[in-house]
């Protein structure tokens, strides 16, 4: 059975546009079947469509060795548009070049639609930009509603329509209780398919592991790391730093690395859906550009699985770790958030997320340890931005929750 994913719609309305659709996304983050899923749809209007995943070493060689190869995987052209769908697109030698050729040559005849598991492939082979000549959409990982139809429980995402950020909501208490229960398993293993619909937490874990195994086996090894224990050991640290400050020279010195490599590895972690920087916020943009990010992870289970910790949030010595970086999930999955910064002096007076530069908030597990005076400061310096707490728990009377986020 098919479960919607909320980008679907805007994929559907780019299907008849001439624009090659580039669909980028973590490994198991749903996108061969959501190809699948646009190909079945077309399949029911009696479009023409073809399949093509390249991890067939076939149709790998025959597109390398030539783009008009395509033909010989799905015949001559006919007198109406064909859909090709190419799962995979990464592993051409060039497939900007593949793409490009494509698009110019059978502009209005073909129609492809093609996923790439990381941006940093697409990064480095997609040498021409193709602009005019793509729409790239990025298939991110479950957010809360899509987690509610995937647990079945279609019938509590009417508690969150699309309203805006941060308007207060009336949840029933029987109904928040089960909320309350699905956000701990939401927070604990995260935000991936394939580990929602598990059914026991032991196979969760490991369906987890093996995401994490696949990532380095595949990611890693065709970036040419060399070093994979040390990059295994910086994603490690950053489980245990996420929501901090991050040192690049500090990290290079831990793991004896240079200050570039850790660049690098960080550059890579990035582009395959691993972890997203925060940059600080200034008003002096320069300044801005020159201060040390924080990084959190884009899927909480991940962290758990690095950390091998699993435990419900209260029993957890990093519960105030794990709501920050679950507050800056739902803040990355809204659509209406385009970016985030974080507020940090040198005497650390700081505010966790700047909200399009437009709000504040700061992130408590228990609201009722957030003192107002501490904040006076960015108050008094940015006196148009509003803050406001979210606490997970003991709410102070004008606090949010997190449901206030989704």
């Amino acid at each position: 059975m098919h479960i919607k994913r909320k980008i679907e719609t805007r994929l559907l309305e780019n299907l008849d546009r001439d624009e090659v659709i580039v669909l980028v996304g973590a490994r198991q983050s749903g996108k061969t079947s959501l190809l699948k899923k646009l190909k079945a749809d077309l399949d029911s209007r009696e479009e023409i469509t073809f399949f093509i995943n390249l991890e067939n070493t076939r149709y790998l060689h025959l597109l390398n060795e030539a783009p008009e190869n395509l033909f010989k995987l799905t015949g001559n052209l006919p007198d109406r548009r064909v859909y090709v769908f190419v799962d995979e697109i990464q592993y051409l030698d060039n497939p900007s070049n593949f793409l490009k050729y494509m698009y110019d040559e059978y502009r209005g005849k073909i129609k492809l639609i093609v996923t790439g598991s990381s941006a940093f492939f697409i990064d480095q082979k997609f040498k021409d930009s193709l602009a005019g000549r793509k729409r790239l959409f990025e298939l991110k990982l479950l957010d809360f509603r899509e987690f509610l139809r995937f647990k079945g429980c279609e019938e509590l995402v009417e508690h969150f329509p699309q309203i805006e950020l941060l308007t207060n909501r009336e949840i029933p208490g029987l109904v928040k209780d089960k909320l309350d229960k699905l956000f701990m398993e939401f927070v604990t293993f995260g935000a991936y398919p394939g580990a929602v619909l598990e059914k026991s937490d032991k196979e969760k874990k490991y369906l987890l592991e093996e995401l994490l195994n696949s990532y380095l086996a595949k990611d890693v090894e065709a970036e040419g790391i060399k070093k994979k224990e040390k990059f295994f050991n910086l994603l490690r640290l950053l489980s245990m730093q996420a929501g901090s400050l991050i040192n690049m020279s500090e990290l290079g010195n831990t793991l004896k690395l240079s200050v570039t490599a850790v660049d690098n590895y960080f550059f890579i972690l990035e582009k395959s859906f691993q972890v997203k920087r925060v940059p600080p916020f200034y008003s002096n943009l320069r300044k801005e550009l020159t201060k040390m990010p924080k990084f959190y992870f884009l899927d909480l289970g991940i962290r758990n699985m690095l950390l091998d910790n699993f435990d419900w949030l209260e029993l957890r010595m990093d519960r105030g770790i794990c709501v920050e970086n679950l507050v800056f999930k739902l803040l990355h999955d809204r659509e209406d958030v385009k970016k985030m910064h974080f507020w940090r002096t040198q005497d650390k007076k700081e505010v966790d997320f700047i909200i399009d530069g437009k709000f504040a908030l700061e992130v408590k597990f228990n609201g009722t340890k957030f003192s107002a005076g501490k904040y006076r400061l960015f108050c008094e310096t940015y006196p148009g931005i509003p803050l406001a707490v979210v606490c997970y728990t003991g709410p102070t009377p004008h606090s949010l929750s997190l449901f206030d986020l989704i």
